[in-house]
């Protein structure tokens, strides 16, 4: 690994310094944050990747071979893989998703009751399409959310649990069972979609999900420290993670060396499941920035990319008018959501700069990226700690980023 001079790419290297002195004193040094990765790139250069605090209580430092949970930061590798599926002629954007998962056929949307009575369901408007699960429109939900009657039936039934009674399989028929909240296309909503999206890769591609992701992803684009389970052989890479406990404080959610992600999980999680390293998530960042390609590997069309990050909300809206979560890894004002991740329509409203036509997203546990394709930038942040809206941080990072343009 080379690290570029960043004036040789267009950045001030006294302002990117002054990046990790803020992340130190104000999150680091402070308790707020376990530690502290952040990988910046431009065009095909890495122009600065620094680390701070321990991988592990009482431990060495993190550094450029830690491995973190990158919970959401999985749904662009979910949704890449489908999009493969795509340009193989094998399904479609507007192919119904009962026509691949029967075990929805028929759902209907939510018309009352719950909460110890029977739900009462009305039909959709539209069949729920591919489409719907890759920019969040279907009308399913998380169950973490607490805020319909619905969701407290995912959490009754622990649909989302990875390490419980359900696989990919039973995950749909328990889909099935359940209303939706809404028709498909009329609204979004942070959901299980993308988990269902890689049921659908698994069963359109006839092989399991973490094969489909190794064979057709990882191994292409050399991406061999990012995976669903770690291996025994690099799990004393796995850092510690945190979550915030109410009156607590940071409070230890899944230590490294005993860690959940070292066995392999009963439900595949294509919405949250993998660990990987900045560097590894940066060669799937670079694919996306040079137009599906990378190092002679072609993963996507360059036409499929840019599908990809359009905005395809119904009728070009933004997340703020069509967003009925109390979750989202997004700020909403001028935010459509593309294919995989959100896309920036218009930057005023976002109070940050940036470009049209970035793409984004996060995981739950404070990790994030972004790609700029007209300033040609590549962030990636990495830490372990949750929830991932506790502290302003992404926007800092993007802020103090743009900041050391020359």
């Amino acid at each position: 690994m080379t690290i570029a001079k960043p004036e040789d790419h267009g950045f001030d290297a006294g302002r990117l310094a002054r990046i990790d002195a803020f992340l130190d004193a104000n999150y680091v040094a402070n308790g707020k944050l376990p530690n502290a990765q952040l990988l910046i790139g431009r065009d095909d250069a890495i122009v600065h990747l620094s680390s701070m605090g321990a991988a592990r209580e009482g431990g060495a430092a993190v550094d450029d071979a830690s491995l973190f949970r990158i919970a959401s930061m999985t749904k662009p590798v979910t949704s890449v893989a489908f999009m493969q599926l795509v340009e193989e002629g094998r399904v479609a954007l507007d192919t119904p998703v009962h026509h691949v998962v029967p075990e929805l056929k028929g759902v209907g949307v939510y018309n009352g009751g719950g909460a110890g009575m029977a739900f009462a369901t009305k039909p959709t408007a539209e069949p729920m399409r591919m489409i719907d699960l890759l920019r969040h429109t279907s009308g399913l939900t998380y169950g973490f959310q607490n805020r319909s009657n619905i969701d407290a039936a995912y959490r009754e039934g622990r649909i989302e649990s990875w390490h419980g009674n359900l696989d990919l399989d039973g995950f749909a028929a328990a889909l099935g069972k359940l209303p939706l909240e809404f028709s498909p296309g009329e609204a979004w909503n942070y959901s299980v979609s993308t988990d269902l999206l890689g049921l659908v890769v698994q069963r359109v591609a006839e092989m399991p999900l973490a094969e489909v992701f190794r064979t057709r992803i990882f191994a292409p684009l050399g991406m061999h420290d990012t995976f669903f389970e770690v291996p025994a052989d690099k799990i004393d890479r796995l850092t510690d993670c945190y979550t915030l406990a109410p009156g607590k404080g940071r409070v230890m959610y899944d230590q490294g060396a005993a860690s959940a992600w070292s066995r392999a999980p009963k439900l595949v999680s294509g919405g949250g499941g993998l660990v990987s390293t900045a560097l590894d998530y940066h060669r799937f960042c670079r694919m996306l920035l040079d137009g599906g390609t990378l190092d002679g590997a072609r993963i996507l069309s360059r036409k499929s990319v840019a599908l990809m990050t359009m905005n395809h909300l119904p009728g070009s809206a933004d997340l703020a008018s069509m967003s009925r979560s109390m979750f989202s890894e997004a700020t909403n004002a001028g935010v459509g959501f593309g294919l995989g991740f959100a896309v920036t329509i218009d930057v005023a409203p976002t109070l940050v700069p940036g470009s049209v036509g970035e793409f984004y997203w996060g995981g739950l546990f404070s990790t994030a990226f972004f790609i700029d394709p007209v300033e040609r930038i590549i962030m990636i942040f990495m830490t372990q700690m949750s929830p991932s809206n506790t502290y302003p941080i992404r926007r800092e990072l993007k802020t103090m980023i743009y900041s050391a343009l020359n």
